[in-house]
């Protein structure tokens, strides 16, 4: 089931980034280009590259998680004891599971609300609000999921006595860890 969840928040990071550069590169581009060529702009690159920006971050958070990228400052955890160590990291999962929650339930009652108000942007594309924002809502929803599945997965392991395990999924990993995990170093033995 972790590695479903893994291969779900790589697809939608990858999604995030055709977004990225297909929502923002390409309208700025063709801005740029038609106010050089005939002197105003085609499309609403400023908005379009909000609406962008909104759905990546949403549909990135997930990845996130399952990659462990997410920010800690872990110089007092990372001289704990491994078990106070877990213990904490695991606290520090299970507070983002719950952040992760309200971001998704704030996020739907925007959609909602901007569906019963029929919410356009205030541009010339007057687009309906509920476009953007039900992606974003995907993504947060997506970011929510991830977050609550994995301190499930770690207790699961901490129980089947797998620290490693259960390591893997919620600690940060220290330098050289992470330098194995972007193959930096391979763990052979250097000539």
């Amino acid at each position: 089931m972790h590695e479903l969840t893994e291969r779900v928040s790589r697809w939608f990071a990858w999604l995030a980034g055709a977004v990225v550069l297909f929502g923002c590169a390409l309208p700025i581009s063709i801005d740029v280009i038609s106010r050089a060529a005939i002197g105003r702009t085609l499309v609403e690159s400023f908005e379009i590259s909000g609406y962008a920006l909104a759905a990546c971050i949403g549909l990135g958070m997930g990845y996130t998680v399952t990659s462990r990228a997410n920010v800690r400052v872990d110089i007092l955890t990372a001289r704990l004891p491994r078990s106070m160590r877990i213990a904490v990291d695991l606290g520090a999962s299970l507070a983002l599971a719950l952040l992760a929650v309200a971001f998704a339930y704030y996020t739907l009652d925007v959609l909602i609300e901007s569906w019963k108000l029929d919410a356009r942007s205030v541009s010339t594309l007057r687009v309906p609000l509920i476009l953007p924002q039900s992606i974003w809502w995907v993504g947060f929803v997506w970011f929510a999921t991830v977050a609550c599945l994995t301190p499930v997965f770690a207790l699961i392991r901490i129980f089947a006595r797998d620290l490693d395990g259960a390591e893997a999924l919620i600690s940060n990993p220290d330098l050289e860890g992470e330098m194995k995990e972007s193959g930096i170093i391979t763990g052979e033995p250097s000539p």
